[in-house]
């Protein structure tokens, strides 16, 4: 989970002893001194448009001061007007190139702009001109870790917590930059000095990602839970909850979730979360209620579908309100190969159920059109050779499933149907090696239950990669 704190103007203290024209007056500097001054006023109000005004009718007389244009470039980056910020800043920085603070503001303009590289190339001149400078250290670190460049962050940030040990927000950069690039005796060391001053959720939640990683599991569920009950955020909800469903303690799982979702109904991860640990305690219908919830709530994130599709498999009621679900997915992605899937077996089992509309050909097509989209989907062309096996159609049931093995041959009811079927066409010998196969692939336990519980560490972990905004 990778959080990190944006780049800040550094607002200089700028001072009205700033150097006119000759030829100006007693009259004219002080009438310049005026204007400047109540621009500064405006700003540090916040009344960033009427400073705007003023200096830019006050640059005219001065145009080659520094302050006029740092201060307009400032005043246009709070109002996010990018390019005139970069403008004025730019100017600032030809009127004194060795002024750190000017090209640290320029940096961090350019790189709100989306112009990386320059920023970068500001971020290391203001480095080389303070190399013993907090800001400084800190600001190039924390532009490495935004460019991915994590070993070139980790010594900046060192450096910036050495001469500035109780900043928090580079505390916690240096902390995250160490368990990234697997630190983590490190990062636990860095996260417990900040905790000794700012006891907060966001460290006990990173804290619990560094146990997690470091093997110690029940560590990590207590600094979640620890995170959850100082911030019961989205994030810190979610985290503990994922905990608890990922080695398999249900019921808690199941009540962290609930009380989640109904703090933040509007999240689709934690209503996932929420069908998952449902399901996992047997709880089907519950389970699908959660994950309905969650495919409206994010129609086109495809795990919603996929983990309903699974608790709907067990679950014999809500067919209609599923199979409105799925087939609105399938019209949403017509591309989507899973898309098509899903809607088959919906239809499919609804059928089965006496509760659908749907025919054996419309099942067959849905299944047909999913494989032509992507032909590596294994459990497609099961179904297809299902489809065929339940009207007694061999001679098209046993290709796909001899398809299906061609693509995964670690699939046990493929066998066990495809060897089925060879009794039925008279291939006995080919059966018993279809069923001597299942066997030990039973044996070998390569089952759902394993399929399942990997599918739900890939969903906590990518769901973890991407929280919500770290508050400032």
């Amino acid at each position: 989970m990778s959080k990190w704190a944006p780049f800040r103007l550094t607002v200089l203290c700028l001072l009205s002893t700033w150097a006119f024209s000759a030829r100006a007056t007693d009259t004219d500097a002080e009438n310049l001194d005026r204007q400047f001054k109540s621009a500064v006023a405006d700003y540090n109000a916040g009344h960033f448009a009427e400073a705007a005004d003023r200096l830019q009718n006050l640059l005219p007389h001065v145009p080659n001061s520094f302050e006029v244009h740092e201060l307009l470039g400032l005043t246009y980056a709070s109002l996010s007007q990018d390019k005139k910020a970069i403008e004025q800043l730019q100017a600032a920085v030809r009127i004194k190139p060795d002024d750190a603070p000017a090209r640290t503001n320029l940096a961090a303009s350019l790189s709100h702009a989306g112009e990386t590289a320059l920023a970068g190339d500001q971020f290391r001149k203001a480095f080389e001109l303070e190399p013993h400078d907090y800001t400084a250290n800190h600001n190039l670190g924390e532009f490495y870790i935004q460019t991915d460049k994590l070993k070139e962050a980790c010594p900046l940030l060192e450096r910036a917590q050495q001469l500035k040990p109780d900043a928090y927000d580079n505390g916690y950069d240096l902390a995250m930059a160490d368990f990234l690039t697997g630190q983590l005796s490190s990062a636990r060391t860095v996260i417990q000095g900040l905790l000794s001053t700012k006891n907060n959720g966001e460290l006990h939640n990173l804290l619990g990602q560094i146990d997690e990683k470091d093997g110690k599991f029940l560590d990590a569920a207590k600094e979640y839970e620890t995170a959850a009950h100082i911030d019961p955020s989205d994030d810190n909800l979610f985290a503990w909850g994922s905990e608890l469903l990922l080695h398999r303690t249900y019921e808690p799982a199941v009540e962290v979730f609930k009380f989640a979702t109904e703090r933040y109904p509007d999240s689709p991860r934690l209503q996932i979360g929420l069908g998952m640990a449902l399901y996992a305690r047997g709880l089907y219908e519950d389970s699908v209620n959660a994950l309905l919830k969650a495919v409206d709530l994010s129609p086109d994130d495809p795990r919603c579908y996929q983990f309903l599709a699974r608790a709907y498999d067990s679950s014999p009621k809500q067919v209609d309100e599923v199979i409105q679900r799925f087939q609105h997915y399938a019209e949403l992605q017509p591309g989507n190969a899973r898309a098509q899937y899903y809607y088959a077996m919906s239809l499919w089992k609804g059928k089965r159920l006496e509760q659908g509309d749907a025919d054996p050909q419309t099942v067959e097509l849905l299944l047909k059109k999913s494989i032509a989209l992507d032909g590596t989907q294994a459990d497609a062309h099961v179904q297809l050779g299902n489809l065929y096996a339940d009207q007694h159609e061999y001679q098209q049931s046993i290709p796909e499933y001899e398809r299906a093995l061609g693509l995964d041959p670690n699939l046990p009811d493929a066998h066990y149907r495809l060897g089925t079927d060879y009794v039925h066409v008279g291939e006995k010998d080919k059966a018993q090696q279809e069923f001597a196969v299942y066997q030990k692939l039973r044996a070998e336990h390569l089952a759902e239950d394993d399929k399942a519980r990997a599918e739900v560490q890939q969903f906590v972990y990518a769901a973890k990669s991407a929280p919500a905004t770290r508050p400032q």
